[in-house]
């Protein structure tokens, strides 16, 4: 999944990934256009998995 395609479906999202990893919080989800690596690498830090894991993981959401 590309990141327009993620950017498209972020909303129905977000609250899987709060569910699935619970130190991750609304501002670490939160991003502005142009700025979805820089969330990305947030939750990256948060989880430890790499942006590509994420990215996998996100499209099976």
């Amino acid at each position: 999944m590309n990141t327009k395609e993620l950017e498209g479906k972020w909303n129905q999202i977000k609250g899987k990934v709060k569910q699935k990893y619970g130190n991750v919080t609304d501002d670490d989800l939160t991003y502005s256009e142009g700025k979805f690596d820089e969330m990305l690498g947030r939750v990256q830090e948060k989880t430890g998995k790499t942006k590509e894991e994420l990215r996998d993981e996100l499209g099976k959401l």
